[in-house]
């Protein structure tokens, strides 16, 4: 019953992804269009998220200044979620919900990227960050799910939403990493060419 249950969790994953190859393939390459050229014309991208989200902001970041699966230059990522300092301090002094907000305010410029991702996409704090990156003209990723939330009232036609057609939270996450790889690899395809097969 057991080992039934977690094959069900595989194959729920895996139909998942397949149906949202062919919705998602798009804004997956809006996304890298919109990444690359912030990175080429000497732009940044920050990431914010809560949670898994949080973790999946770190794990972007961590591609980017490192590196994905080839050797290149570190690309500028900065994820907003890891400086426990400012978090608290701004958390304390003003709110929760501005937490991701004032570090847009003060390290985005314009032509970076915010990478906003929530599962929900009604996550106030990850809300407030758009709004400020807007305010600095900045394009904006959005990575959602369960249709996309207050998100979609806030994203303009100059933005990208990544928003993954399902309603439950871990299936939703599980498509977030897929496509934040897919963003790597196309980034560094865009970069640096076809790979050499050695």
């Amino acid at each position: 019953m057991l080992e039934q249950r977690i094959q069900q969790q595989f194959f729920d994953s895996a139909d998942l992804k397949y149906a949202a190859a062919e919705i998602l393939s798009r804004p997956i390459a809006d996304a890298v269009n919109a990444v690359v050229g912030c990175i080429t014309a000497g732009g940044k991208v920050l990431a914010c998220g809560n949670g898994g989200s949080a973790s999946d902001a770190q794990h972007f970041a961590a591609e980017f200044i490192g590196r994905f699966e080839r050797e290149r230059p570190g690309l500028a990522a900065i994820a907003l979620t890891t400086d426990s300092s400012i978090l608290t301090a701004v958390g304390n002094d003003y709110s929760f919900t501005d937490i991701f907000s004032k570090q847009v305010q003060a390290l985005g410029a314009p032509g970076d990227v915010l990478l906003a991702i929530t599962t929900s996409g009604n996550s106030a704090n990850v809300l407030a960050a758009v709004e400020a990156a807007h305010a600095k003209e900045m394009t904006v990723v959005a990575l959602t799910g369960r249709g996309g939330g207050k998100m979609n009232e806030l994203l303009t036609e100059t933005d990208v939403h990544i928003c993954v057609p399902h309603d439950r939270t871990a299936r939703v996450q599980e498509v977030h990493i897929l496509a934040l790889h897919c963003l790597c690899d196309a980034v560094d395809l865009q970069l640096l060419g076809e790979q050499e097969n050695t």
